[in-house]
């Protein structure tokens, strides 16, 4: 796990701390819990997901039509033939 440190004032220590020690948790518990939703909330914002994927695709560079027709033809040189025999 990556540590982040976050300087805060005084007042909102003690707050924090008082109330994760209500809770019976560790201060970095009660962030924990609390900074999760925030993140998860933001639909593009995990590595993957259909929105980060989309939003990359629409961001240059963007490929010419020279490069997709030389991706197709790289494509078509690596396919292996289809092989048919040992197949009942």
């Amino acid at each position: 796990m990556a540590n982040l440190n976050i300087e805060v004032p005084e007042d909102l220590v003690r707050s924090l701390e008082g109330i994760a020690a209500a809770q019976s948790k560790s201060v970095q518990q009660l962030a924990l819990e609390r900074l999760q939703p925030l993140v998860e909330a933001i639909p593009g914002a995990r590595v993957g997901s259909p929105a980060a994927v989309l939003r990359v695709m629409r961001e240059p560079p963007h490929p010419s039509a020279a490069d997709v027709d030389e991706l197709d033809a790289a494509v078509l040189t690596g396919r292996l033939p289809i092989r048919t025999s040992g197949l009942s």
